[in-house]
């Protein structure tokens, strides 16, 4: 009996060790499903597995290099805050703006209602401080906007990267949902019909999401998010 339960255990050893070896790594997995469906010109199942599908001449592919899987923490909470910090700083500096603009008009008519010489050189030396000052003010402005434009779109982005790995169309709250974002990095070589060669650095992530009790909510795929050709 004992001879058989050792011979048994043997077995299953080897059968796990052999279906380990046997199972593809899901970058190469995810690539094979990919390059099978832009070889049909399948949009639809590439713009399911691409966050950018981008259509390649294909006849094979190869894996060059694969970075070790990265593990970070999901970065949406913090760009959600970003842009909420950001759109705050355009709100709050609206009032010097404004305050500013109005300085600037209310100089500018008396200067145009000034009587004598002497006041209208006053006036003009007013008008041209103040206008310096409302430059000021403005250009600080626009730059508190273009920040906000862009913390406003790295948001958006990630969010949509989030959602796009959970395979869901929307989710509530989910920017303070915390978790991890697995990533790989890959070079790969893809030759077209032609025989010519060209290789891309290929980003890989997946976005695991958990709820407040610290549990696993939303565990999502892997997914291609950038192609970018590299000869």
């Amino acid at each position: 009996m004992k001879i058989k339960s050792l011979w048994l255990i043997g077995l299953l050893t080897v059968a796990i060790l052999i279906a380990a070896g046997c199972s593809s790594s899901p970058e190469k997995t995810l690539l094979d499903k990919y390059f099978h469906a832009v070889s049909m010109k399948d949009n639809q199942t590439m713009a399911a597995m691409a966050w950018k599908p981008l259509e390649i001449d294909y006849a094979s592919f190869t894996i060059l290099e694969v970075t070790p899987e990265k593990v970070d923490p999901v970065s949406l909470p913090a760009l959600n805050d970003k842009e909420a910090e950001a759109k705050k700083k355009v709100d709050d500096h609206i009032g010097p703006v404004v305050d500013a603009k109005d300085a600037l008009d209310a100089a500018k008519d008396e200067l145009d209602n000034a009587r004598t010489s002497a006041a209208r050189a006053a006036l003009k030396k007013k008008v041209e401080q103040l206008q310096a000052k409302y430059d000021e003010e403005y250009n600080v402005h626009r730059e508190l906007q273009r920040l906000y434009a862009e913390a406003k779109d790295a948001a958006a982005k990630e969010e949509q990267i989030t959602l796009f790995s959970l395979g869901l169309k929307s989710l509530p709250g989910i920017r303070s949902l915390n978790g991890d974002v697995h990533s790989k990095q890959l070079v790969i070589s893809v030759k077209n019909k032609a025989g010519a060669e060209k290789k891309y650095k290929v980003e890989m992530r997946r976005y695991v999401l958990k709820d407040e009790t610290g549990k696993v909510a939303y565990n999502g795929q892997w997914k291609i998010i950038d192609f970018v050709a590299v000869s």
